[in-house]
């Protein structure tokens, strides 16, 4: 069985668009696409009269060295988020098909499937926010198609194991892609399941260049998947995803300086993430403080709702995750530079040395 045996087959035999730049490349001379002779005014980046390349060449032989997958494995796009969207649309017919998530977990995968009129099947991680392999696979059914794991999770920062990845997805064989997102995992001590995409063409991995890589507001992604999924993809995907300044942006990060920063930064997150554990743990009106493998720490509190209001007003804005299910006491704090991370700290010493005064 074919791994697009899984998709809709309307996609399957859709005829894609076929913009200018697919349909040649190359010239001196470009008058096949109505764009402007001129460039723009002002110093916004050389070549913007230009529709950019579907997928930038530049940028997918970089994103497949660091990858360490095959050009034809990897879809470069506006961030995961597109990529989501893409196989929700499609793996899931409106109305018949399904995804399963395991909340409390990223909210992209359910809008995506909800905008679809894909039904959303949850299996809640356990207690200690760790993932319970019998029952997602107990509860997968015909209908579902797209099983969503995120590991490290957001918002619980734990990890699903790599024995537990592999059961997964060779239960899933021939039912279901297995669809990891791995935003987080610069920062875990586990790395990437990628390198199994060669064994299980029903796997698929969520990757982006917005945490690690600083680069949140260029907005690149990319699917890594067997070349069969990646070539369905692109036939429902718009022509000119990525911008060019983004494009650049993306290059400079991913080049030897940009990489030597990027891991440096790192550690730092990863030191100063178990320093912040410790030193939130400390706190009178902490209740707990999650143990995390991604770039950020989620913080159970007496009183959830003051110890917001007070970084607020001190502003400082850190994430309510109150409404995820076994989080009703949690906010979520991303681990910033040091200096960052000590007024957090002081900021909420204060906030318990008032209440021990009163």
């Amino acid at each position: 069985m074919s791994v697009l045996d899984l998709a809709r087959a309307e996609i399957r035999a859709l005829q894609p668009y076929s913009s200018a730049r697919m349909e040649a490349s190359g010239g001196r001379l470009l008058l096949n696409a109505n764009e402007s002779a001129w460039a723009p005014t002002g110093d916004v980046g050389t070549g913007c009269n230009r529709y950019p390349q579907p997928q930038p060449s530049a940028l997918v032989d970089v994103l497949a060295r660091l990858y360490d997958v095959r050009r034809e494995q990897l879809l470069v796009g506006r961030g995961s988020d597109e990529a989501i969207d893409l196989l929700v649309r499609a793996f899931c017919r409106a109305g018949r098909d399904a995804i399963l998530i395991q909340p409390p977990t990223f909210g992209m995968y359910a809008v995506s499937a909800r905008i679809q009129d894909a039904a959303v099947v949850e299996v809640p991680l356990r207690g200690d926010f760790t993932l319970d392999v019998d029952a997602v696979l107990a509860a997968v059914t015909d209908a579902v198609k797209l099983v969503f794991v995120c590991t490290p999770n957001n918002p619980a920062g734990s990890v699903v194991s790599r024995d537990d990845i592999e059961r997964l997805v060779r239960a899933l064989d021939g039912r279901a892609l297995l669809v990891v997102d791995e935003a987080y995992v610069e920062f875990a001590d586990e790395g990437s399941v990628a390198d199994l995409l060669d064994r299980h063409d029903n796997l698929a991995v969520l990757r982006t260049l917005s945490k690690a890589w600083a680069l949140a507001g260029a907005r690149i992604g990319c699917l890594l998947a067997h070349p069969d999924v990646i070539a369905l993809l692109r036939r429902i995907m718009p022509p000119y995803p990525l911008p060019l300044p983004s494009v650049d942006a993306a290059l400079l990060a991913l080049s030897g300086w940009g990489q030597a920063n990027a891991r440096a930064h790192i550690d730092v997150v990863r030191s100063e993430r178990a320093r912040m554990r410790a030193a939130l743990a400390r706190l009178p009106g902490v209740r707990d403080v999650l143990p995390s493998q991604a770039n950020f720490l989620t913080v159970r509190f007496d009183d959830a709702e003051a110890a917001y209001r007070r970084l607020f007003d001190a502003g400082i804005v850190v994430r309510d995750v109150r409404r995820y299910p076994g989080l009703g006491d949690a906010l979520r704090i991303t681990i910033g530079a040091p200096a960052d991370n000590a007024q957090v700290l002081a900021v909420l010493a204060s906030s318990a040395t008032v209440r021990g005064a009163a």
